[in-house]
This record gives structure tokens, sequence and C-alpha cells, in this order.
């Protein structure tokens, strides 16, 4: 399932659009899942990460696509955004945040099925998992593969990525249940590491990212033989 939003302020083009997608799936036998908004602030506004696909209009009357799209990528690294457009100047600016690509107006089926080819073969191809995680603010949707570690203190979890460190609120032992399939492991009671990441075990401590990590003594082989088992995995 594909969960597609579409923006835009005008019924024809809301329209329009509903038919193609619908005569898509019928073509390609995909299954999708439809949401429209009507201005760039409903989107916007509770947003959790939750597309894969976005068909941006870029003139709109509260808060255009453009304004709506920066907000949406500070959030969402990764679903796949089209501007939909009558004036291709505007368009271009798409490509500062990210925009796969955009679609002219008036938009014709041909055209709108070969953009939507691309973003579907994108989805497909993509093999990394996701977690969205809860901000003050709003939420992030995160690859878990830039994940080193997950930290806990009391109920807060830090999550320590390449990029920076994400605090929100969160329960370690239903964050393990989520990233333990993923190739994490749970050295102790406050930490969950990423094995793709661990350098060294040395000392009773493994080292990741220059950082030492206790391991508690009590799950140091099974630590090991979940090491050994994962990197066996990636080797084949």
């Amino acid at each position: 399932m594909i969960r597609i939003a579409i923006v835009e302020d005008e019924e024809l083009y809301i329209g329009k659009l509903e038919q193609y997608l619908k005569q898509y799936q019928e073509e390609k036998g995909e299954q999708f899942e439809l949401t429209v908004y009507r201005d760039g602030d409903e989107i916007t506004s509770g947003y959790k990460a939750q597309f894969d696909i976005i068909l941006m209009d870029i003139q709109m009357k509260f808060m255009d696509g453009m304004s709506a799209a920066e907000e949406i990528r500070r959030q969402d690294s990764q679903v796949i955004i089209f501007f939909i457009t009558n004036m291709s100047q505007y368009a271009i600016r798409g490509y500062e945040v990210d925009a796969l690509d955009y679609i002219l107006k008036p938009v014709t089926y041909f055209i709108f099925s070969q953009k939507l080819n691309k973003a579907v073969e994108r989805i497909k191809s993509r093999k990394t998992c996701f977690v969205t995680i809860s901000l003050k603010g709003g939420f992030r949707k995160m690859d878990v593969n830039e994940i080193y570690y997950v930290e806990s203190q009391s109920h807060t979890l830090n999550y320590h990525t390449q990029r920076e460190i994400f605090t929100c609120r969160g329960n370690m032992k239903e964050t393990e249940n989520l990233l333990a399939p993923r190739g994490f492991f749970r050295i102790n009671k406050g930490y969950l590491v990423n094995m793709k990441y661990v350098d060294t075990i040395l000392e009773g401590n493994c080292r990741i990212n220059g950082e030492s990590l206790p391991v508690a003594r009590a799950r140091r082989k099974l630590f090991m033989d979940a090491l050994a088992a994962y990197i066996s995995e990636v080797m084949k």
C-alpha cells in the first residue's frame, strides 16, 4: 500500500488527479491510500511523516506549496514530493526542497503516469526501514541505518544518529521490540546499539563512533553471539 497525499485547492484538479490515480491502480495493479488537503497549512498541521508521495500544488491561498514542502522536509527527509504548477519557473525551485519532479498544468494522464512510475519504482527499491519519533512541536521520520544507538534516561530516549542527537519521550522496551529485528541489540539497561556500527568489543565495552558503551556482564555472551550472527548474515 502506497500512501499518497494530494495538496490542491482547485476542485477540478483534485478530481483529475483522483481519476488518474484510480486509472494507474487499475493498469499497474498498485494499491494507493489517498488523502486530500486543500491548502498547504492543512497538511503541515499535525504532520506525522505518514505519506510516501505528496502531489503538491505550488500556488495556494493560505500556505503555498513551497512553504509547505519546506516545513515537511524539516520532519520528513524521505517522502517523495511532486510539484504541480502552471508556471515552470516556480517548479524549478522545487529542487531546493529535494522534490523528485514537477508536473505542468494542464496535467495529462500520459505525463502523470510516467512521473508516477519513477516515484513508485523508487519506493519499491528502498530496502531501508524507518521509525517515526515524537519531538517537541512535531515528529521526525528517521532511517534506522542512521542510528548509532539509543540511550535511555528515565522516560527519555536519546537517538544518537549520524547527524545529531534527537531526544523524545519513549519506552526502551517498545523501542527494543521495534529495532531488534533490524540489527539492534540491547547491551544493558540503558543502551540499544546498532550492530552495524560496532567497531570493537574490549574489556566489557563496545565502541561505536568513537564512544565506549558498557556491556552488561550478563549480556556479553548473548551480545557476542548476536554480533557474530549479524556479521555472518551481512557477509552472505
